[in-house]
């Protein structure tokens, strides 16, 4: 019995997967359930596994878009395991640079593969010549993709000379990460305004407990549950930052999922906290791992990054000082924090070494006003700066639950 395997739905509005890598290759006996590729959607990777076991036929190449419902590959049934024989599979890996551009040096030109019929046709219009263009089909054939993204040099060339030039397809998931900037930098009248926050106070909150937490509930005291906390608090403080344009409406909402940007293996993915208001630090910093652990080994889904109403951005864990975040749409607001460094600060009349934080608010002007996003900047800072009173109700040890 020949298994048609079709490319199943990852979430909702999503019509096209790409195919990122094969793990099996043409022919090979796959087992039930065995990841046999790995597809990339514009939110997240997944893992395809086989329906049956039997030989595989593969109908689609790594690169190919595929719409969802599409064969992608057949499994023959009736095929026994070979024995002693086991299947080559590849593990699934990050991203490796592409080899360098193979160059042709008569002319300074890309070398590259035949082109499409549709490709020449468009290339012809745009006046630009097949050498010019490295393509990203299989064995650097141009597709109509290629040519549609190919822009004319105006009349200048690069010089490779023999320098190692490398060129990578951007994956689907990065491709709509672009979009969604591109966007809301042009669909929202996006400002950023700053503060800087002293981290002293829990600088010795973490020093004082962090061992007894961490042995207790198995996670670490980080910064994370403070920040989630500090802007669950602040937003309550001013809803307009917890709400959404939609249309000629505004949507406001009464409970608070806090997206939280991580970086994965696949770029930058924003999975969300549910219900934070709900949450203890110790329920914090243990959704924050969870959900970090699975996007760094690309098994988030597409439901765990979706419907979030406000964003953090911690960039201060690669070094950032500071910095304007971009908003994720459709929300209104997120919050970036950045890297703790000891500076000189007046305090009571007196110059004293501080370990201090820019933190930097970007919010979508058209429904938050300078009073709510200065306001909400502020009651972050105040709750970060004294988070004995505003966040633990002046009892620690109840609220770390020791």
């Amino acid at each position: 019995m020949i298994l048609e395997m079709k490319v199943p739905s990852p979430g909702e509005s999503i019509t096209e997967v790409e195919i990122a890598e094969w793990l099996v290759q043409d022919g090979d006996y796959v087992e039930k359930d065995q990841a046999i590729a790995e597809v990339d959607s514009d939110k997240a990777t997944l893992e395809l596994p086989a329906e049956e076991s039997g030989t595989i036929t593969l109908k689609a190449e790594e690169g190919d878009a595929v719409e969802v419902g599409a064969v992608v590959c057949l499994i023959d049934t009736s095929a026994s395991k070979p024995e002693g024989i086991q299947p080559e599979v590849k593990e699934p890996s990050a991203p490796v640079a592409a080899a360098p551009v193979p160059v042709n040096t008569s002319n300074n030109t890309y070398a590259s593969g035949a082109a499409s019929p549709a490709a020449k046709k468009i290339l012809a219009e745009k006046g630009i010549d097949t050498s010019a263009i490295l393509g990203t089909g299989k064995d650097g054939r141009i597709t109509k993709e290629d040519a549609v993204n190919a822009v004319p040099s105006m009349g200048q060339k690069v010089d490779v000379d023999g320098r190692g030039v490398k060129r990578s397809k951007l994956s689907m998931l990065r491709r709509k990460v672009a979009e969604r900037l591109v966007s809301a930098k042009n669909e929202t009248a996006m400002l950023t305004t700053f503060n800087e926050v002293d981290m002293s106070p829990i600088f010795e909150l973490r020093k004082q407990y962090k061992e007894t937490f961490k042995e207790k509930h198995g996670v670490g005291l980080g910064f994370m549950s403070f920040f989630t906390l500090a802007v669950v608090r602040a937003l309550k403080l001013f809803p307009a930052v917890n709400s959404m344009i939609d249309g000629k409406e505004m949507i406001s909402y009464d409970f608070y999922d806090i997206s939280i940007a991580v970086s994965g293996p696949k770029g930058l993915m924003v999975p969300v906290i549910r219900n934070a208001e709900n949450l203890t630090f110790k329920g914090v910093e243990s959704e924050v791992k969870r959900l970090a652990i699975r996007a760094r080994d690309g098994q988030i889904t597409v439901d765990e990054m979706t419907g979030g109403t406000f964003t953090i951005s911690n960039g201060g864990v690669f070094g950032s000082m500071l910095s304007t975040p971009i908003i994720n749409p459709p929300q209104s607001g997120i919050l970036g924090m950045h890297n703790i460094i000891e500076r000189p600060v007046a305090v009571d009349g007196k110059v004293v070494i501080r370990p201090m934080m820019y933190v930097a608010l970007s919010y979508d002007h058209r429904i938050i006003d300078g009073k709510e996003s200065v306001g909400f900047l502020v009651a972050v800072k105040e709750a970060l700066e004294n988070p004995q009173e505003h966040l633990m109700s002046n009892d620690v040890k109840k609220a770390l639950e020791l």
